[in-house]
């Protein structure tokens, strides 16, 4: 059986660490790919969103021993994978000539499991919370 590793840190969570990765991916491999004429909308929405998440994630543990503060933040990333997964997706649809389809899937399928890791975390932490009171 592997042994679970201590968490410290917001560092720690696979979850931002996953987040944080794909974040890099998504600057260097897919925004600078889309056109001039999406600098205002969908290149910008793929900035933002995917670095909101590792940040809200950071947040959020910064949060973690208040009772609601950091299931906000956990639910404000999750949104936030959702965003990620549409607009990848539209960027992929309507740009398939400039944007690789597949590195586009394989990203969209990380923010899926970004938002199931996210839920999964923030309802561990409530049940963690409430076996502690």
């Amino acid at each position: 059986m592997e042994e679970k590793k201590r968490i410290t840190s917001f560092k720690d969570l696979e979850v931002y660490q996953n987040s944080y990765k794909a974040m890099l991916e998504v600057m260097k491999e897919v925004v600078p790919k889309l056109p001039d004429s999406e600098k205002y909308d969908l290149k910008d929405q793929l900035s933002r969103a995917c670095k909101a998440i590792p940040r809200l994630i950071a947040e959020g543990y910064a949060k973690r021993h208040q009772k609601f503060g950091f299931q906000k933040y956990i639910d404000d990333a999750m949104g936030e994978c959702n965003e990620m997964v549409v607009s990848l997706s539209q960027a992929r649809d309507i740009y398939s000539a400039q944007v690789n389809n597949s590195f586009c899937d394989g990203l969209i399928d990380i923010y899926d499991k970004t938002g199931r890791q996210l839920y999964k975390l923030g309802d561990s932490w409530t049940n963690f919370k409430r076996r502690q009171t």
